[in-house]
């Protein structure tokens, strides 16, 4: 291109004056017109160097991640580069030879880039959690619906009922039982408290006794016979309450715990047996439809329904029996043990026997307290 326009300027034609003469020009002139004729030949020549200087900066040019302001154009010396680290905004290179800022376009793209997978994994998580919360609701809601029709159509006699004889007999007798032996709980303890409060009365009692004797001579013996016989009567009394308790604690036991564990799984037994029902009659409802292509994708998925909740149903009432079975051993075991140490301790006590009645609970290994044990020490009360 260069060459083209030398040889152009080189065959340019002598400028002819107004009247069609050769004009003669002056030294002025001619250095006028050379001057005009080499700065056309140098902004031509500077384009077309600038253009292959630009293209060559943006394939070699430097990263862009360390971008920085370059003063003198391409090439330019070291004092002309201005770092650019803390200049905010579009990245650009500033030429002087083509007098303006040409900018830098992807710089920080990777930064975005990844500011952008983040927000779209968090946005993404958060659908997640929110979809799955949705589907959980969802299946509690259908659930709840179906058992609650289930329970619905039981109660007015219009739904069947899935029944275990022999295990609902068995869940009665337990549930009898609890009762009765609540009953003979709350006595035990009313028991406890009014032979407490006697002991504590006796126990008051000979302490007066004791007292009076000393003050008055006349009836000393008396007063000192009573005192001894309240005071006797207060020792067998407090290892009668250990007896007592030790009674009460077990009942407890066996009634607030064993037994409740076992009614526990009955409950869950019971409402799985509900979820089965209402799932069997739901598949029943829809064999009896049509079998279209969409009736039969719904058939298909209420009887994995169905299966599941029959798994559950007959792994429960396994449960069930077998812990009806250990709960009817233990409590004969333990109803055994603690009826005896109930009637002898009372009979040694009425009786009169004490050395009877501390054997009673050396044999069931009932161990008293210790007077005083309950109350806390001088180190505890400061």
């Amino acid at each position: 291109m260069t060459d083209s326009i030398m040889s152009k300027a080189a065959t340019m034609e002598i400028p002819i004056n107004s009247n069609g003469d050769t004009g003669t020009l002056t030294e002025d002139d001619s250095l006028e017109q050379a001057a005009k004729l080499q700065w056309s030949l140098d902004e031509k020549v500077g384009s077309s160097r600038g253009t292959r200087d630009l293209q060559q900066v943006m394939v070699s040019g430097p990263n862009l991640n360390e971008t920085s302001i370059v003063s003198g154009g391409y090439g330019g010396t070291a004092e002309g580069i201005i770092p650019t680290s803390s200049i905010k905004g579009p990245a650009v290179y500033y030429n002087a030879e083509f007098n303006k800022r040409i900018p830098v376009t992807g710089l920080g793209s990777n930064m975005h880039h990844s500011s952008s997978s983040s927000s779209m994994t968090a946005e993404e998580t958060t659908r997640g959690v929110a979809v799955e919360k949705l589907e959980t609701v969802k299946k509690w809601g259908l659930n709840t619906y179906k058992c609650t029709k289930q329970m619905i159509s039981e109660r007015f006699g219009r739904g069947s009922r899935t029944v275990d004889l022999e295990l609902e007999a068995q869940i009665e007798v337990l549930r009898d039982t609890k009762r009765k032996y609540e009953n003979v709980l709350r006595l035990a303890r009313a028991l406890t408290n009014h032979f407490y409060n006697m002991v504590q009365t006796q126990h008051a009692l000979g302490d007066t006794f004791a007292d009076l004797s000393q003050k008055s001579p006349e009836l000393r013996d008396e007063f000192g016979y009573n005192a001894e016989t309240q005071k006797l009567l207060c020792k067998n009394g407090e290892t009668l309450l250990g007896a007592i308790n030790f009674f009460v604690s077990s009942i407890n036991t066996l009634v607030n715990k064993t037994m409740e564990d076992t009614l526990m799984t009955i409950k869950m037994y019971e409402n799985a047996r509900l979820e089965y029902d209402a799932y069997r009659s739901d598949l029943e409802e829809l064999s009896m439809g049509p079998r279209d292509a969409v009736a039969m994708a719904r058939i298909e998925a209420a009887q994995q329904q169905y299966q599941v909740q029959k798994d559950k149903y007959e792994r429960l009432r396994s449960d069930v029996a077998i812990k009806l079975k250990f709960l009817e051993e233990n409590k004969v075991k333990v109803m055994h043990k603690q009826l005896l140490l109930f009637h002898n301790a009372i009979s040694a006590y009425f009786a009169g026997n004490q050395q009877q009645l501390e054997q009673t609970l050396k044999q069931f290994n009932v161990k008293l307290k210790p007077p005083g044990a309950d109350k806390p020490s001088w180190l505890e009360e400061q």
